[in-house]
């Protein structure tokens, strides 16, 4: 049995961890050593986007021409490779471009979408970002690598294996597993036991089993309405102690040998070793993150160098501030719900970002999530710095789209810095602009600040007036003081002729008032309150006084 000794981000690395499953080789030849420093995503709009060491992912692209252009700029650029939706059109012109400059094209399985296979390459060339780490092993491969041991347990059992979590979540699998049933692929596609299986070994009791039994089990086929193949597995649980981790699965049609169970349970050990080892260390990854994160936010003596450890150096950036609009709750769990919720959140946004922005650092720093995104150096003018903030806002607005949660989650923008010295300006305007964000029920779930300026300084404007206890004074307080005592409807009248601009017929019909009443009104309350409506200091110290000191009910 062999194990790689690769790097987790070598192009070689990632085709034997995906390959077979979802990515094969069509073109070009792979050198197994290219270091992946980045996932792209080809936008032919956006020309300018650095390419050194990225996989481009070339969603819409198919026509043999199109590919071959591109191919020319990826070799100029230095990138990885280029990955392709399956079939892809290998004709002659393809494979001779993908050889001649050195960039192999890659084919994305059928069945795949390009999110998932974002996410798990970032999550296999995410080792390392942060700092630097000790290259330990655990049972003679590298500590945390679970794809490895999944290939070496498949070579044990000659069977595909997948190793799942306890929401029956795929965290690691095989080589080989084509030659498993369409349930096995699917649920590696998806990276979860699809719902309809996963129901069904519940009302079997097969979890019941497989978390009481000390040995492995044998799960047999489940059903199906498409009237496709299913085959049985082989299933043990994973312990660390009585702590239930995980389980693994083996897609075997036959019974194991004794020798082979064996190696199973000697492997199920092992398996523990390194899920407790990928989540002490995602628990002090995520720790650390937040640490520079939070030291480059508030700027510094230490800034710099937490800027340099999160390969933010040398960009403009910009901040954005996510954060969930907290529901009451009386149960006693809710606290830690709420805090797994924030961290899935989190990785979620950091996925988002990165298949997007070469470079970007995702933390969850107290109850909001703090995102920073480095822009493309290229776009230094002015006309380009007003367009980094706002392209953020649609990269947000769209990850709400697709987390399907716009109603629950509000989104701060901030300016652009144009170095790292500006981020905790552009923090602190994401800040004003999330507050913009959670003080209106009614605001978009995104906030740009350079948007929502105004919006922000009456925000603090209503902490500064809360603050001091102050109370509406001139004409606002005689109109207030008039509707209590003789219940008329004077302090309304006014808000709603501001709000329309004077404009009567639109003000009266708001109110529900015929227009010679209204007008009538008006006359009222600029005798008792001494306002000359046609001043327009008058008017504006009434409207903000309305508006912070006398608020509609």
């Amino acid at each position: 049995m062999s194990v790689t000794t690769r790097p987790r981000a070598s192009l070689g690395r990632v085709i034997e961890d995906l390959g077979t499953t979802l990515l094969e080789v069509v073109g070009g030849a792979v050198d197994d050593d290219v270091v992946i420093e980045t996932v792209v995503i080809h936008d032919v709009l956006d020309d300018a986007m650095p390419l050194r060491g990225a996989l481009v992912l070339g969603v819409g692209l198919s026509e043999p021409e199109e590919v071959t252009t591109l191919l020319g700029t990826l070799g100029q650029q230095g990138a990885a490779a280029l990955v392709l939706r399956a079939p892809v059109r290998t004709e002659p012109v393809l494979r001779e471009a993908a050889t001649a400059t050195g960039v192999p094209v890659l084919a994305l399985t059928r069945g795949a979408s390009w999110a998932q296979l974002a996410a798990m390459l970032r999550s296999l060339i995410a080792e390392g970002d942060v700092g630097d780490q000790a290259a330990t092993t655990l049972g003679g491969m590298p500590s945390g690598d679970l794809f490895a041991l999944a290939n070496a347990i498949a070579t044990l059992l000659n069977a595909p294996v997948t190793i799942e979590d306890r929401s029956s979540r795929v965290v690691a699998f095989s080589g080989r597993q084509d030659e498993a049933d369409p349930a096995r692929i699917e649920t590696v596609l998806g990276r979860q036991v699809p719902e309809r299986f996963a129901r069904q070994l519940e009302e079997r009791g097969v979890f019941q089993a497989l978390y009481r039994s000390e040995d492995p089990i044998h799960v047999g086929p489940v059903h199906n309405t498409e009237g496709l193949p299913s085959y049985p597995r082989v299933a043990l649980a994973v312990r660390a102690g009585d702590e239930i981790l995980g389980s693994i699965w083996a897609a075997a049609q036959e019974p194991l040998a004794p020798d082979r169970v064996r190696a199973l349970k000697d492997s199920a050990g092992l398996v523990a070793l390194h899920m407790l080892r990928l989540r002490a260390g995602a628990d002090v990854e995520r720790r650390l993150r937040a640490d520079l994160l939070a030291t480059i936010l508030e700027g510094g003596p230490g800034a710099a160098d937490a800027v340099s450890r999160l390969r933010l150096d040398d960009h403009r950036c910009v901040v954005l501030a996510l954060s969930a609009v907290e529901q009451p709750d009386d149960d006693p769990s809710a606290g830690a719900r709420r805090i797994a919720e924030r961290h899935r959140v989190a990785d979620a946004f950091a996925v988002h970002l990165g298949a997007v922005y070469l470079r970007s650092a995702v933390a969850l720093i107290g109850d909001v999530v703090y995102a920073v995104v480095a822009l493309r150096p290229e776009t230094g003018t002015a006309e380009g710095a007003g367009d980094a903030d706002a392209r953020a806002a649609r990269v947000a607005t769209d990850f709400l789209g697709r987390l399907g949660a716009a109603e629950d989650i509000r989104i701060g923008v901030g300016t652009v810095a144009p170095d790292a010295s500006g981020i905790p300006a552009s923090r602190a305007n994401a800040d004003r602009a999330l507050r913009v964000g959670r003080h209106a029920s009614s605001a978009e779930p995104v906030a740009l600040f350079t948007a929502v300026q105004m919006e922000a300084l009456l925000v603090e404007l209503g902490d500064l007036v809360r603050a001091r206890g102050d109370q509406p004074t001139g004409p606002v307080a005689k109109l207030l003081a008039q509707d209590r005592e003789r219940g008329t409807h004077l302090v309304e009248t006014l808000r709603a002729w501001l709000d329309a601009f004077g404009d009567v017929a639109v003000a009266s019909a708001r109110v529900y008032t015929h227009p010679n009443t209204f007008r009538y009104r008006l006359r009222r309350l600029a005798e008792i309150g001494g306002i000359d409506l046609s001043d327009p200091d008058a008017r504006f110290s009434a409207m903000v006084q309305l508006r912070l000191l006398a608020p509609e009910s």
